[in-house]
């Protein structure tokens, strides 16, 4: 990587680093904004997760001075124009279904955020056009996944441990060992909860603890899971790529630590659909490795069997136990199939999924703000042409990337399509899309992708069309 950035690199370390920073502090869903509190003080500030409003604010600036750089430079639009138009479509009805909105509240931060998803993949699309600024975008991204990485582990193997053992020893001295002001903040946060007059540690928390699902800095364990499908797999081919003039005992623990921080982070997520996709990925890197085909089919074999008797040893008490969170999910795409069908023209507004739902849910069902399906969730929230133009863009994005990407592409520019392409597999069973961090990481990457799809190489500096002309 050259030291010097110039231009439209600064402007791509410039988003990569605020993405970073989104990682670290942008980790709820929009439609929590209002659960979420603004921090008081510098130690919330740091510790805390910031309101997810407040990741637009951060960006606008952002916004600006691309859209000078771009009205200054005209650099040129990659691809069909049926990617800029559909999006726009897309983006359009989302406002008119807004006249609609069961919830203005909900759906005003819902727009926001969907601006600055709309932000991001355009400032990847005409900012992001060398395989240098690509570079210089990941390093705020990949710096940040690090340290969530880290933080992830440490929740497994230390945080959670050991806070799960405090609770029970301070429970068992009835509390005497906490300071007044401590037992009474963890009282208020529902740390501790009175039973039969009685003060005990939250079931509910030791619960979780001794699930041990790790999250790092995001808000939910299938959040961390997609942030690594998305950035994993170009971490760990620059880890190879970037350490082989390196000593072999300093490779191996580079290239060990890249594995055992995204492997085991994802492992203990807990997140089924994200550990399959992976392993699906991997699969598809396999085979398009110049490898013999019996080498291939050998090792194909090895990593379904590894995977999916991990998968096994892991899930096994959640498949003995009835799978119940698959049968919710199921619970939830019915109900967005039925709004759909009750509001086909304009859904009932933008991030509004909860209002429906919790009219039409049976009275056991376990109440959900969101479809935990990305695309059925577009249909009932903004309706059919809302829900159309949104799975029309990303089939359209990814075969276009899909095909021009598959043999011309860099290694370390495939494992970005990669990554994307597993992110938004998972939107089939999660609401990713509703998360800032991870909807704006995986458009702005998939945006700057079709720089390399347009002209058919990995080089990323040939002609493309212009903005409204045909490719």
């Amino acid at each position: 990587m050259e030291f010097r950035p110039h231009g439209r690199d600064w402007l791509a370390l410039a988003f990569g680093l605020f993405l970073g920073l989104a990682l670290l502090k942008f980790g709820n869903p929009v439609v929590l904004d209002s659960k979420v509190s603004a921090p008081k003080n510098l130690a919330e500030f740091w510790f805390y997760a910031w309101p997810p409003s407040w990741s637009f604010w951060f960006l606008l600036p952002l916004a600006i001075v691309a859209s000078f750089w771009v009205v200054q430079n005209k650099p040129r639009w990659p691809g069909s124009k049926s990617l800029w138009f559909l999006p726009l479509v897309w983006f359009g009805w989302q406002w008119v279904s807004a006249s609609r909105s069961v919830d203005g509240e909900l759906t005003r931060a819902t727009l926001l955020h969907f601006a600055g998803l709309l932000i991001c993949y355009f400032a990847g699309a005409l900012i992001v056009q060398t395989d240098r600024s690509l570079r210089w975008l990941l390093v705020g991204l990949l710096a940040a996944l690090t340290f969530c990485l880290v933080r992830a582990v440490d929740q497994k193997l230390i945080e959670f441990p050991s806070e799960k053992q405090f609770l029970i020893q301070s429970e068992q001295a009835g509390w005497t060992n906490l300071p007044p002001d401590v037992f009474l903040e963890l009282k208020q946060s529902g740390t501790i909860v009175t039973t039969n007059g009685v003060d005990v540690a939250n079931p509910m928390i030791l619960k979780k603890y001794e699930k041990g699902r790790v999250f790092g800095t995001l808000v939910y364990p299938n959040a961390l899971a997609g942030a690594i499908l998305i950035l994993l797999p170009v971490a760990l081919v620059l880890a190879f790529g970037s350490t082989r003039k390196l000593r072999p005992l300093i490779r191996g623990t580079a290239i060990g630590l890249t594995l055992f921080l995204g492997l085991g982070a994802l492992f203990w997520t807990g997140s089924k659909s994200g550990w399959l996709i992976a392993l699906a990925l991997a699969g598809v890197w396999l085979f398009r490795l110049n490898w013999p085909t019996r080498l291939k089919g050998i090792t194909l074999l090895l990593l379904i069997v590894f995977g999916l008797t991990a998968f096994g040893i892991r899930f096994h008490n959640y498949f003995a136990a009835g799978a119940t969170s698959v049968g919710a999910r199921f619970d939830y795409w019915h109900a967005a199939v039925q709004t759909a069908a009750t509001h086909p023209v304009f859904g009932t507004g933008p991030g509004t999924f909860q209002h429906p739902y919790a009219e039409i849910k049976t009275p056991e069902a376990e109440m959900a703000r969101l479809a935990h399906n990305d695309y059925l969730e577009q249909f009932s929230d903004s309706g059919l042409i809302g829900g159309l133009a949104y799975t029309a863009w990303i089939a359209f994005l990814f075969i276009t990337l899909g095909r021009r990407l598959w043999k011309s592409a860099s290694g370390w520019t495939f494992a970005i399509f990669l990554g994307c392409f597993g992110w938004f597999i998972q939107g089939l069973s999660e609401f990713s899309l509703y998360v800032p961090t991870l909807a704006w990481t995986a458009f702005l990457l998939a945006g700057s992708l079709l720089n390399g799809a347009s002209s058919g190489n990995s080089n990323r500096h040939s002609a493309s069309a212009p903005l409204g002309s045909r490719a």
